[in-house]
């Protein structure tokens, strides 16, 4: 027996407080006593007396006790200080209350086992794991059915600590026939555990499960038509799983197993249907299986086509044929958004533009991690759930079987598409128009020559009188807005692209909410790619946003936000003009001066102000003092905030960091818009936007640095003698942030910090005796992040960049270090847009090569490489590559001979060409 016991006051006093938790109506009582029980946690033997309340006062309400249990979850991971005797005591309690006649309590008690196996590991609670198996052995269905609901559970929390030995056996070895076994057993629910439990080691390729692979296999195929469809959707999710780990094994029978998940597709059960319709996606996922998935497109692709259709169910959850214009929404209609967070990088020759956050048509959200959701533009959500739902996964399915097999699949589904689209049934149009959207990016080229009938028959489709039509119509248009665009001549102009505007306008402006936001987010997709373009048609741009200012509720009025910066960046300083300026600045100062600092729709708006001041540039000046005045305040009052967090963080909740990010963004943008413009009000401002700064740059929060980082790069570009003098202290801290192999989360900050680097190398000037005494130690720095092979390719860059550009103002210091780093800086860049920040990089590398040529000589066709990558140099940089190149040809012509000789063709002809070597 443990020899812990509980002492009387302190189990008083964790009882009573438990007891006062009931007290759910007074918000003031619930805080007091969520304090006390964090306060709780600092007793050594706190998760005891929450193990005794549990297991052994029965005297207490079943609710109470079960509170108790829910506690001794949550805090499971106070085991890892725990003495061995509390530890002792707590399993043995836990054990005891699965055993507990009350339902509650063994509920509880369940829900703790899965908690304390994950945080102790079945290797240290062997007992736990024995009492599991033995109980699905019991001749009572409820304990069976507990045992097993509790190993499904622990199965898909983390199968990998089952594969272990303990005590000199592999506890898989035995459970794994044990749960084979049971798939035949006579009860729906043990054989969907069974079944369930088998897959969870699937992925994780264990030999235990992989020994039995082939009977477990002939077990599904045989629970294949089970009645029950729980016992299907597991069958199907086994199938999926061995598809994606173990496609060796369904191969021989893959035409029966095909013709199996295509019948369970359209399963009456949507669970089913999902988790077969999984199959498609996954098969097509992966590219060494396209051989065998082709031949099945005549039949597969169909189907997902029918499955995108809404059901009733849908129908009747969406209520979408309302004009809700005016109806408020709920909290719960806002989902959760990123903001913030600058990056600076270089963009790639494959690359075309970014993809913002915007809501889309089959986006699945991982459910276990809702604070990093994200929205890729090119998938519509339907709205009407979060849910990862049959509709949305066959349309995923389709998008990725036409990336893989694009006009193959084009050809197969053509004639069904027509009928959809061309239907008098408003559901089959709208599947018919979601579908065409999911081929777009796969098949543009199959579907390219259909464009010039489909867009306007798009745009008509705007005119719909559902809005779910319309506002998947929206979505589509935005997936072709490259080729809307793209305007060949003034006719395709006329025709495809202007009514493509005027269209998405009206539904910017539509009276259903649903359809607002697929018009204005449409939109912004075709800013990003129209880019000037736009410009001769900015005043009834600008004035149709505006007056969605006045028509949109709470939700779309953050998705307009994103719609106007994006604008912004789109037009660049076309958006300076006295008259657009006029237009769309009274309007979001309103929005501004309605907001408080706390508010949080004062985060999207500034991101969004941030793009208007870099474009509008010297025209915002009349509206920057306030701007400028409320940045530094949010800022100073978010590090106060913070720092009075990090005094007391038991008890006190951590601030929101996202306004301090978009503060500092906001003062990125006021820098690059306004330049030494802005230094009055910098300098009659206080605290001191560098003071600040230079707390932001010690903030532990990685997004925050990564904004500060920006902030210091773009001052020093942008009003570099503001910066000057506080360049000392803000050097120590940028230091510490170049790191070969940081952490995800730090990556961006990190390459925010090599970016920043060069930029304020270049300022100083050359061989400026301030910053010489960093040279050496940030060439130490930058030296092993380009060398790292795990660091990021952005980072790589950046580094390479900031190498340059320091070369360049210091060549002495830099350039013995050329033969260590030259390859790789060769490598970095040479796949990059040409672009000043890299034509200054590439001259600070030639500058390197001139003082030290032994340097190149291990990389010299590496840099002839990056050479002709080149596409316009400025004419310094063409000229230092003529002089090195000749140079190297002049000192020994024999040599260079045989050198250009072992060079590939394309780069002997482009050497040839462009610098006649």
């Amino acid at each position: 027996m443990a020899t812990w016991a509980p002492q009387p006051a302190g189990l008083q006093e964790i009882l009573q407080t438990i007891h006062e938790s009931t007290d759910t109506q007074n918000k003031n009582v619930q805080k007091a006593i969520t304090l006390k029980l964090n306060s709780f946690t600092r007793v050594p033997d706190y998760i005891g007396y929450l193990a005794h309340i549990l297991a052994s006062l029965t005297t207490e309400d079943d609710r109470i006790r079960t509170i108790a249990g829910y506690l001794l979850k949550n805090n499971a991971k106070l085991v890892a200080n725990s003495t061995p005797d509390v530890l002792h005591y707590v399993k043995d309690s836990i054990l005891r209350a699965f055993n507990d006649p009350s339902p509650m309590i063994r509920g509880a008690a369940g829900q703790d086992v899965v908690a304390f196996l994950g945080t102790l590991q079945p290797r240290n609670w062997p007992e736990a794991l024995m009492l599991l198996m033995q109980n699905l052995e019991s001749s009572n269905f409820e304990i069976q059915e507990a045992a097993f609901n509790i190993l499904e559970k622990t199965c898909e929390d983390f199968p990998r600590k089952f594969d272990v030995e303990i005590n000199g056996t592999r506890p898989l070895d035995h459970m794994i026939p044990k749960f084979i076994q049971l798939i035949d057993h006579p009860e729906a629910k043990m054989r969907a555990h069974a079944i369930a439990c088998l897959s969870h080691f699937i992925p994780i390729h264990s030999q235990s499960l992989f020994a039995h692979l082939d009977l477990f296999i002939s077990c599904l195929f045989k629970r294949a038509s089970d009645e029950d469809p729980a016992v299907r959707r597991h069958v199907c999710q086994a199938l999926v799983l061995l598809l994606a780990t173990r496609p060796d094994k369904l191969m021989p029978e893959m035409n029966s197993v095909a013709e199996y998940m295509l019948y369970s597709t359209q399963d009456k059960n949507e669970s089913v249907a999902l988790e077969s319709c999984e199959f498609w996606l996954t098969f097509a996922e992966d590219p060494d299986l396209a051989p065998s998935l082709l031949p099945l497109l005549p039949k597969v692709a169909p189907v997902l086509l029918q499955c995108m259709v809404y059901g009733e169910d849908d129908l009747l959850w969406l209520d979408g044929d309302e004009e809700d214009a005016l109806v408020p929404d709920k909290d719960t209609d806002i989902k959760p958004r990123h903001y913030g967070q600058k990056s600076h990088g270089l963009e790639h020759e494959s690359e075309s533009g970014d993809s913002s956050s915007r809501p889309g048509a089959y986006t699945r959200e991982d459910e276990e991690d809702d604070e990093d959701e994200d929205y890729d533009d090119g998938d519509f959500d339907d709205d009407m759930s979060t849910e990862w739902n049959l509709r949305k996964c066959s349309a995923a399915a389709l998008d990725v079987l036409a990336v893989r097999f694009g006009g193959d699949l084009l050809n197969v589904l053509l004639p069904a598409l027509k009928d959809k689209l061309w239907s008098d049934d408003w559901l089959q149009r709208e599947c018919g128009i979601l579908a065409l959207g999911a081929m777009a990016e796969g098949c543009i080229e199959a579907v390219e020559p259909h464009l010039p009938t489909l867009v306007p028959y798009l745009i008509s489709m705007l005119n719909d009188g559902k809005p779910l039509v319309r506002s998947i119509t929206c979505w589509t248009l935005g997936r072709y807005a490259s080729w809307c665009t793209q305007p060949v001549s003034d006719g395709q102009m006329n025709d495809f692209f202007v009514p493509t505007i005027e269209g998405l306008l009206r539904m910017v402006l539509d009276n259903n909410k649903r359809v607002q936001e697929a018009g204005c987010s449409a939109f912004a997709t075709l800013e990003e790619d129209a880019g000037a373009e736009l410009v001769p048609f900015l005043e009834p741009v600008l004035r149709n946003l505006v007056f969605a200012f006045e028509k949109y509720q709470h939700k779309n009025m953050l998705i307009l936000y994103d719609a106007v910066g994006t604008l912004a960046d789109a037009v660049g300083n076309a958006l300076q003009n006295e008259a657009y300026v006029e237009i769309l600045m009274p309007p979001l100062i309103k929005r501004w001066e309605k907001l408080q600092d706390n508010d949080e729709d004062l985060v999207p708006l500034l991101e969004c102000l941030a793009s208007v001041t870099i474009a509008m540039g010297p025209a915002f000046l009349p509206y920057c003092g306030p701007v400028y005045a409320r940045c530094i305040n949010i800022t100073h009052q978010s590090l106060m905030q913070f720092q009075t967090w990090q005094q007391d963080p038991e008890n006190l909740e951590e601030p929101d960091k996202a306004f301090l990010v978009v503060a500092l963004d906001m003062l990125s943008g006021l820098v690059q818009g306004l330049g030494m413009a802005l230094q009055p009000h910098i300098e009659s401002t206080q605290p001191h936007v560098l003071n600040l700064l230079v707390y932001c740059l010690k903030n532990p929060n990685a997004p925050v640095r990564q904004s500060g980082y920006a902030l210091v790069g773009d001052m020093a570009v942008a009003c570099f003698p503001i910066l000057r003098p506080y360049v000392p202290p803000i050097m120590e801290e940028l230091m510490t942030q170049l790191d070969p192999e940081p952490k995800m989360e730090f990556v961006s900050a990190c390459n925010n910090a090599a970016w920043s680097v060069g930029e304020v190398a270049l300022r100083y000037g050359y061989n400026e005796p301030e910053f010489q005494q960093w040279v050496l130690v940030l060439i130490q720095r930058l030296i092993p992040i380009l060398l790292h092979p795990k660091a990021p390719r952005s980072l790589h860059e950046n580094a390479a960049v900031s190498i340059g550009r320091i070369g360049l103002m210091h060549p002495t210091i830099v350039a013995p270090h050329l033969e260590v780093f030259a390859q790789a800086w060769c490598q970095a860049l040479f796949e990059i847009k040409d672009n000043e920040e890299k034509d200054s990089a590439f001259r600070g590398f030639c500058t390197l090569v001139q003082a030290n040529p032994a340097g190149i000589a291990k990389s010299f066709l590496w840099f002839c490489n990056s050479i002709v990558r080149w596409s316009t140099p400025s004419n310094e940089l063409r000229d230092m590559f003529h002089k090195i190149l000749h140079g190297f040809k002049d000192l020994n012509p024999p040599a260079w001979d045989q050198q250009f000789q072992l060079m590939p063709l394309p780069i002997q002809e482009r050497l040839t060409e462009l610098y006649h070597v």
